[in-house]
């Protein structure tokens, strides 16, 4: 039934094309000569007519004209359409040109060709564009609630550009979704009076008050999907007042496939208000792309925030095989599933094991061969390692150095190297251990083929254990919220955001550069919890904040990530090299196999003596005045 019913709407979209051809040729004729031809065009007319009209038919079959469906055609269609008109005017141009002058009934005169032509393109178009019309005013139908279809919500779209652009028109294409999109608002005074898909830019974002009231506005959608988070802030902020509630469209790199899915379109949550940072990544994802597509890519701690992460974004760039590594059963069997079943992604191995065993690490190297490894493996949790010394080491040195020597060994392509801004100048036993883990890679990529990379950063929005989880718990319970200090700030970014930052960097690295960030200013805690109260729908005077005193090596304030002076700007906006790691010190190697054993012993205080006298710049303070 389905079949007759295909069948049948292309026969008649075939024969309102040949009504078409017909006539825009017989008009053609007619308008030339004011009328009826004389005798020998008229005859012209008639020989020729069967020819023209077949050929043309042919030619929109071979360009796959009857595969667009009217009621979508768009642009690229218009396109298509113009040129699959223009080989039979060309054959006919070429024999009114080059043909002898006794073959009159081959050579049409050119105001013939060109009314054909122009007749031919703005018919078939025409049309088609009638189709889409009628499917547009049919979506468009105001409904009201005695058809039991709820009203539509008046809505803005804050931006006006090519996010805009895309919502509005699937927006109006779901009128099941009960939007209607009253106008834009944007910024730029050059777009200010112009009109997207027939929706009208209404004003700038100071305006949105005045409009919103004008208008009875009822919900803003932010369409800005470069926007910083200091701008959604204040947006969200100006969209507060008006009494409006404001939603937001998915970020940089979910819109990489140029769609915006409706059903991606969320609230606005802490990511945007703190770690939305812009990072240029949509001009290069044809050259990044091709660095990860057809490897095989080994991913260690898969199931970790960002390691699952890495694997959902490195899945879409289509790798021969991803490996997914961890020691964690149920993280490894949350990814796996969620990879197959969502991302619709097969291409899997799943590997249960401790990177600390280094036979059985040789051995997932030698079986799974991989071209590519992202080593984001370890242990996290500063206050904890602070009471899991020797687990620290061995997670984070020792099963870093086995990974690396074994990329190194069997010659891995590129490698890189998950580290975090505590390792600057560390104060806590993470931090060390992720500093000589960088000191590690440099060193082996000094003599390799693979290409070593590091990736620094700060702290990721909504990451396991980190603080915006624990906050969402405690705001859960009605409190009270705890804070160490009232003025420790740290850096943020969002998990999708530092992903990209690693995918990135692990194209550019050669020989264990240290990639790193520019994440803008830090961020007070007490001002993201402050942020969460209030996304959760609380007063600030709702719920109690207590401060708490800083955890064992705990810093009150990170080290900023970009050394203006000595740090060197990349091929990607906001991402930089960091100067190598300085060690001084010609045993450092002695002192690393000394690590090494001590951690194996559990030997916890030789650890930390070792650690101070590494030259890595480790004191062993627990926390900062």
């Amino acid at each position: 039934m389905k079949f007759d019913k295909f069948f049948l709407t292309k026969v008649n979209q075939v024969l309102i094309d040949v009504f078409v051809f017909t006539f825009a040729y017989f008009a053609a004729f007619f308008l030339k000569f004011e009328g009826i031809p004389d005798p020998i065009n008229l005859k012209q007319l008639l020989i020729l007519f069967p020819y023209i009209v077949g050929a043309r038919l042919l030619s929109f079959v071979l360009f796959s004209i009857y595969s667009i469906a009217w009621r979508y055609i768009s642009i690229i269609d218009v396109v298509s359409i113009g040129k699959a008109c223009l080989p039979v005017t060309i054959l006919l141009l070429f024999g009114r040109i080059f043909l002898p002058t006794d073959l009159p009934l081959c050579r049409l005169p050119l105001g013939v060709i060109t009314l054909d032509f122009l007749f031919v393109l703005f018919g078939t178009l025409g049309v088609r564009m009638i189709r889409r019309l009628m499917t547009e005013l049919s979506k468009r139908e105001v409904f009201d609630n005695s058809r039991n279809i709820p009203l539509k919500k008046k809505t803005l779209l804050v931006g006006a550009g090519d996010a805009g652009n895309m919502t509005v028109k699937e927006l109006i294409q779901r009128p099941d979704l009960a939007y209607e999109v009253v106008g834009f608002i944007d910024d730029d005074p050059k777009k200010i009076s112009s009109a997207i898909q027939g929706v009208k830019v209404l004003g700038n974002t100071t305006q949105i008050p005045m409009i919103a009231k004008k208008l009875m506005i009822e919900e803003a959608i932010i369409t800005m999907v470069n926007a910083s988070s200091k701008e959604i802030r204040r947006i969200v902020e100006i969209c507060k007042g008006a009494g409006l509630k404001t939603k937001i469209v998915p970020g940089l790199f979910e819109m990489l496939d140029n769609r915006v899915r409706i059903s991606k379109i969320r609230d606005i949550n802490i990511d945007d208000l703190l770690g939305r940072t812009v990072v240029s990544f949509k001009n290069h994802l044809s050259n990044v792309t091709q660095v990860y597509k057809d490897k095989r890519i080994m991913v260690t701690g898969a199931g970790g925030s960002i390691g699952s992460e890495l694997c959902r974004q490195l899945a879409s760039m289509k790798p021969k095989e991803l490996i997914l590594v961890d020691k964690d059963e149920n993280s490894m069997y949350e990814i796996d599933t969620e990879l197959k079943n969502v991302s619709r992604y097969y291409n899997l191995r799943p590997i249960i094991i401790n990177l600390v065993d280094l036979e059985r690490v040789e051995d997932i190297f030698n079986k799974n061969k991989p071209e590519i490894v992202f080593h984001a493996a370890a242990h996290k949790h500063v206050p904890l390692m602070e009471y899991n010394i020797s687990e620290a080491v061995l997670n984070n040195v020792y099963g870093t150095r086995n990974t690396a020597l074994q990329s190194h060994k069997h010659g891995v392509e590129r490698f890189i190297f998950i580290s975090t801004d505590k390792a600057i100048n560390p104060t806590s036993v993470m931090g060390a251990t992720k500093k000589i883990g960088e000191i590690i890679i440099q060193g082996i990529a000094t003599n390799s083929a693979t290409r070593f990379s590091c990736v620094r950063f700060g702290n990721v929005l909504g990451s396991r254990g980190s603080v915006v989880p624990l906050f969402q718990k405690q705001i859960s319970q009605r409190g009270p919220i705890t804070i160490t200090h009232p003025d420790m700030k740290r850096y943020f970014m969002s998990i999708s955001e530092a992903v990209q930052l690693i995918i990135q960097a692990g194209t550019i690295g050669r020989k264990g550069e240290i990639f790193v960030l520019d994440m803008g200013e830090p961020i007070r805690i007490s001002d993201l919890a402050k942020d969460l109260i209030r996304l959760s729908g609380y007063a600030e005077d709702d719920l109690d904040i207590e401060y708490v005193g800083l955890r064992p090596g705990e810093k009150l304030f990170e080290e900023i990530l970009i050394d203006e002076e000595r740090a060197k700007a990349t091929n990607f906006e906001k991402i930089f090299i960091a100067p190598p790691v300085e060690n001084g010190r010609d045993d450092f190697q002695e002192k690393l196999e000394e690590i090494i054993e001590a951690a194996r012993k559990g030997e916890d205080d030789r650890i930390l003596q070792a650690l101070r006298e590494v030259g890595i710049g480790y004191t062993g303070d627990r926390q900062e005045a």
